[in-house]
């Protein structure tokens, strides 16, 4: 048990890594350079690599070392055609299935979003424990284990391209904010609808990342 603990507390460190560009795309990394940067032990931070690589944040190349592989525009709109589907079926489920224990940190995370005081990497976090709570409120580990390796790698698409951070901070509080407002009324419609306005502005967000705007084949 303690092992597991140490092996998602890796995941997490070396996720947070790869998120804030710490190991930028394109590098190429040993382990024992990942087992110093979390001061981790060799078992937990190899098992974080593990889940990493089957959440497509990281490639492991034997007798070389670990690859932080470059995001694409194309894989983050594939990415986000899932998300959509999952984050809403999320937020439905979240509706109906939310406790008191769950809407009382929801509330404060309104509270807070609304305060619009944020640095990027403040603003990274809070989003990753907003979709943390909604997840939870849903009540279905396996929705969970779908959805944190898209979340992931949606935050280091977003975190790689943003040019105006206040602007595209306070846009993006408030639609989480929409999102968590719906749970809280129990309305499911609302929720799926806010859901959709989110997953909407990340397509719109990926695509002015390119100067002209790729057809269907």
């Amino acid at each position: 048990m303690m092992q597991q603990g140490k092996a998602a507390q890796a995941y997490d460190e070396i996720e947070r890594l790869i998120v804030f560009q710490e190991l930028a795309p394109g590098t190429l990394v040993s382990e024992a350079v990942l087992m110093e940067k979390t001061g981790l032990g060799r078992t937990p931070v190899r098992e974080a690599l593990q889940q990493l690589a089957r959440n497509r944040l990281i490639e492991i190349h034997p007798n070389k070392g670990v690859l932080i592989p470059p995001a694409s525009v194309e894989a983050q709109l594939r990415m986000l055609e899932l998300r959509r589907v999952l984050e809403a079926l999320a937020v439905r489920l979240a509706c109906h299935a939310a406790t008191d224990a769950d809407q009382i940190p929801m509330r404060e995370m309104i509270e807070l979003l609304h305060a619009d005081r944020f640095t990027l990497r403040q603003y990274l976090e809070t989003v990753k424990e907003t979709h943390q709570m909604i997840v939870a409120a849903a009540h279905n580990e396996y929705l969970a284990d779908a959805m944190a390796p898209l979340q992931g790698l949606s935050r280091r698409f977003w975190i790689t391209h943003v040019r105006d951070e206040q602007a595209e901070i306070s846009h993006g509080a408030g639609l989480h904010a929409g999102i968590l407002r719906a749970i809280l009324d129990r309305d499911p419609e609302a929720a799926e609808k806010a859901s959709h306005a989110l997953n909407d502005y990340l397509v719109q967000f990926a695509y002015s990342t390119i100067s002209l705007h790729v057809g269907p084949a």
